[in-house]
């Protein structure tokens, strides 16, 4: 810990000569003041001598107690009063405190998570990696991963693995050389822990993609988007030609920072100068078409050090994202022995509920941004939605009678928009089939509908039948599909 010592030290020592320095050039109040001020300095150093004198007599443990109560800056400034300070702030077990509190370490490790002999060392080696940014942006970006890789290990460890190795300062001073740009705090520190995912293994699709992006997605109508995070190699190539082929400026301060890994576009843009993140639409190849992804009025100091509460739209997304999973607003979702993170929402207000004489239906909607024209005159906003649909364990039950199974026929939807009610859809089946339910057996089905507004909603009713198609075993009877909300949502993922 010699260098956190030595600096903090030299900064009070060089704050005490400044002080002096700016008297002289002074004049009435405010050399006083300054006077005053640079006093005030040398008598708490003073101070502190007269205390390490006076506690010359307290036992180690009482020590222990004192210093245990004291930030890491300050064990370092009273290591420099006396060599019994000295002993008491150099036991590892008050650095394995400050790691723990401070980082969340419980082994000694560095960024990388190579081991390190000591955690003494280790805060060390954490701070002098990490010393160009403001200290609690750190804690925050390190509690941000933490969470999401607690998450993955949890419930999602082939993803987890995906993750490559922190990026290096010089990495990241390449990608904003050969880019011309300045990445934002936050982002950078994101990316030293975390340089992005590497696609690879037996999970990679031509067609299909790659399904285990951290970002996740969705199918519908045979098209799936899924997205990953990019490494910074992968962020200066597809910058350089995406901006050329949709025609930017070389000025453009905008970095291609996640992408769909599948054939369906889908592009998330960090504009490097404000610090927003944005997402094309379907008119971003025509007109460079984007929406913004984070609430603006969050973003904060983005290239500031020696502000508080520092944060872009790249860390507040990724805290939202892990928000979600860990409070299984989106879960994972199998589909051919292959799982991935399904951006439906499964819990309300966002995804509804209802049981009709035993048939339970969840259903929930996701903005497709990519498909989304905002240039058009009437407006045209892209949902896709996910129907869920299963039988519960006493089966169907219809005026006291009890059957083990039962099929979908017709289905009946009620579209509105800003509660206008627009459309009025009525058909037979649902993408072209007819589930069949049974007790233990969930059906699920993706469809899209569009809207001419930002918001709306879906509801509506499905025609079963007892037993089956084929063999029916009672009168057909509704089942309901409760309301609920098409809207483009204030995170868009």
């Amino acid at each position: 810990m010699e260098d956190l010592e030595q600096i903090c030290l030299s900064n009070e020592i060089t704050k005490i000569r400044n002080g002096y320095k700016t008297v002289t050039k002074a004049k009435g109040d405010d050399a006083r003041n300054l006077h005053i001020y640079s006093q005030n300095r040398r008598r708490r150093l003073s101070q502190s001598s007269e205390l390490a004198m006076e506690l010359e007599g307290v036992d180690d443990l009482a020590l222990h107690l004192i210093f245990a109560k004291l930030s890491p800056k300050d064990s370092a400034i009273a290591a420099c009063v006396s060599r019994q300070f000295r002993s008491s702030a150099s036991e590892d077990s008050l650095w394995e405190k400050f790691c723990n509190q401070d980082l969340n370490l419980t082994d000694a490790i560095d960024h990388l998570g190579n081991p390190i002999p000591s955690f003494k060392e280790t805060y060390r080696i954490w701070h002098r990696a990490f010393r160009m940014y403001p200290w609690p942006l750190v804690k925050r970006v390190k509690g941000c991963w933490d969470r999401l890789k607690n998450w993955l290990s949890t419930n999602f460890p082939e993803a987890l693995v995906t993750l490559r190795e922190g990026a290096s300062e010089a990495d990241i001073q390449e990608l904003e050389n050969a880019l011309k740009v300045k990445v934002p705090l936050p982002t950078r520190i994101l990316y030293r822990f975390h340089d992005g995912q590497e696609l690879k293994g037996r999970y990679v699709d031509s067609i299909r993609g790659f399904p285990l992006g951290l970002m996740g997605g969705y199918t519908f109508y045979g098209q799936t988007v899924n997205v990953y995070l990019l490494p910074l190699r992968q962020v200066i190539s597809e910058t350089k030609s995406i901006i050329r082929d949709l025609g930017f400026s070389r000025r453009s301060k905008f970095i291609v920072v996640a992408s769909s890994s599948t054939l369906t576009e889908k592009v998330f843009f960090l504009n490097c100068a404000s610090g927003q993140l944005f997402v094309g639409t379907a008119n971003l190849r025509e007109d460079g078409e984007m929406i913004p992804c984070v609430p603006g009025a969050l973003i904060n100091s983005v290239h500031e050090c020696n502000t508080e509460h520092q944060q872009d739209a790249m860390l507040l997304w990724l805290e939202e994202h892990v928000r979600r999973l860990e409070n299984g607003i989106i879960k994972l979702r199998e589909t051919k022995n292959i799982r991935s993170i399904s951006l439906f929402p499964e819990e309300p207000p966002l995804c509804s509920a209802a049981i009709t004489n035993g048939v339970r239906v969840r259903a929930s909607a996701v903005f497709i941004p990519e498909l989304t024209d905002l240039l058009d005159s009437g407006g045209n906003y892209q949902f896709a939605y996910s129907i869920r649909l299963s039988l519960q364990d006493e089966g169907c039950i219809i005026n006291g009678i009890t059957f083990n199974s039962c099929q979908l026929h017709l289905r009946h939807w009620i579209i509105r928009a800003n509660d206008y009610m627009v459309s009025i859809v009525n058909g037979e089946a649902v993408i072209g089939e007819y589930p069949l339910l049974q007790p233990g057996e969930e059906f699920v089905y993706e469809s899209c509908s569009s809207l001419y507004s930002s918001m709306g909603s879906l509801e509506g009713s499905f025609t079963f039948v007892p037993g089956s198609l084929t063999y029916p075993k009672g009168s057909p009877f509704e089942v309901q599909v409760a309301r609920f909300p098409l809207q483009v949502p204030t995170y868009i993922f």
